[in-house]
């Protein structure tokens, strides 16, 4: 007899293991980073993702999207870090609804500065797995992030 019950889907314990790793690992790596370079690890992954993108900048609403925010939350997110000097507003010149999140100078040198404190704590954290492992870990995480 197939069991149907939805709470013995393995499929939520999969999901739980996800969050609960994903929680552990903000929790634990952003406490580092915020101690050794005074900065958030929500500030860290704005200040990565600008500094990835074409002309160091995002668009507002794609920034909320990438960092998962909804678009309040990242305007108030990016309030902050425009006080602390590490990005900036930009016009979208082709349309004037449109604003830019940009970072400054003064955001790629504490980017540059925190990166090396985060990736040491990624790789303490990520020694569990082999090289084999983490390439196969990061093809995995990879299509799940584009199946969303």
């Amino acid at each position: 007899m197939v069991n149907d019950d939805p709470l013995d889907n393995p499929l939520l314990t999969t999901f739980g293991h996800l969050i609960e790793v994903s929680g552990r690992l903000q929790r634990s790596l952003g406490q580092v980073l915020d101690e050794r370079s005074e900065l958030p690890i929500g500030w860290f992954e704005v200040l990565l993702r600008l500094s990835r993108s074409e002309d160091g900048q995002l668009a507002m609403g794609v920034l909320a999207d990438q960092i998962v925010l909804t678009t309040g939350g990242v305007t108030r997110l990016v309030d902050r870090m425009e006080k602390a000097g590490y990005v900036e507003r930009r016009p979208c010149p082709d349309d004037r609804r449109v604003l830019y999140a940009g970072i400054t100078d003064a955001g790629s040198a504490k980017l540059h500065e925190a990166a090396g404190v985060h990736v040491e704590g990624l790789r303490q954290a990520f020694d569990v797995f082999s090289a084999k492992e983490l390439t196969a870990f990061d093809r995995l995480l990879a299509k799940l992030r584009t199946a969303t």
